[in-house]
């Protein structure tokens, strides 16, 4: 049996949960797979050269893209992944902290975006997809910061992939709900918390945990990116697992404030 070469592959956050599960699939799959972490795993990964890589800083993006284009040739297929969490109501983070949030969610997707493109477009072709989450199509009370960095990959993405298109690149969204990993052990913290939001805070993080040991396993969101990094004609957003195509669902067709209400009574919020 011949074995199948698919291209190659950069997954950014890839040292842990769904970068790493998600690695280890399209290495799996056929890909030749390069991961970065800015901090790589040791003990490395089956079929996946890691590499280092701050989201954050531009020079090293540029190390990163140009190590994996001297050692592969090319880039096919880039799986945004890379990405934090913050528990708190909205204002009880500062600018600062927002801003860091931000510039790891939304604008290392764009800086790595940005190297790969002009590789891409010289192959005249590519596929980019994009990591968001449920949070980025609903409300998410004291995930406030974070469901807005997921809105904005959202429009971000899909006006990408109008522009690429013709290009011969496509870019596409990933949308998982609870997924067991340590996403939930990492949020950060607020910078300036206030008493007001102490009650409502410590409910969502009971609610967030709950949900986590019944989320979905890393791997069901791995084989949600693999379908989206391999349809030949790729669909927008890919949910990842049942409860992710659940709320896709919800969010379209049940009426305004029968949402409103179930999303309160499912935060543990007063009606």
């Amino acid at each position: 049996m011949s074995t199948i070469h698919r291209g190659v592959a950069l997954v950014t956050g890839a040292s842990s949960g769904i970068g790493r599960a998600t690695a280890t699939a399209l290495a799996k799959a056929g890909y030749r797979v390069f991961g970065a972490s800015r901090r790589p795993s040791l003990d490395g990964l089956a079929g996946v050269t890691m590499l280092p890589c701050d989201v954050t800083d531009d020079a090293s993006v540029s190390r990163l893209v140009a190590e994996v284009v001297g050692e592969a040739g090319r880039v096919d297929l880039l799986i945004n992944n890379a990405g934090i969490g913050l528990l708190g109501g909205a204002e009880e983070s500062s600018i600062a902290q927002a801003q860091r949030l931000f510039d790891i969610n939304v604008f290392g997707v764009m800086r790595v975006t940005n190297a790969v493109l002009p590789i891409m477009r010289r192959q005249g072709s590519g596929r980019i997809v994009n990591m968001s989450s449920v949070l980025g199509l609903i409300p998410a009370p004291f995930n406030a910061l974070y469901a807005a960095t997921k809105h904005a990959i959202e429009g971000y993405s899909e006006s990408l992939d109008h522009e690429l298109r013709a290009q011969g690149i496509r870019v596409v969204l990933v949308e998982p709900a609870y997924t067991r990993t340590s996403f939930e052990d990492n949020l950060v913290k607020p910078d300036q918390t206030l008493d007001i939001y102490d009650a409502g805070r410590a409910s969502l993080s009971v609610v967030m945990r709950k949900a986590m040991e019944t989320g979905d396993m890393p791997e069901i969101v791995a084989e949600a990116v693999l379908k989206a990094a391999t349809a030949v004609r790729p669909r927008h957003r890919y949910p990842a697992g049942k409860m992710a195509g659940q709320v896709s669902f919800l969010r379209r067709f049940v009426p305004e404030s029968a949402f409103d209400k179930s999303l309160r009574k499912q935060n543990g919020l007063p009606a």
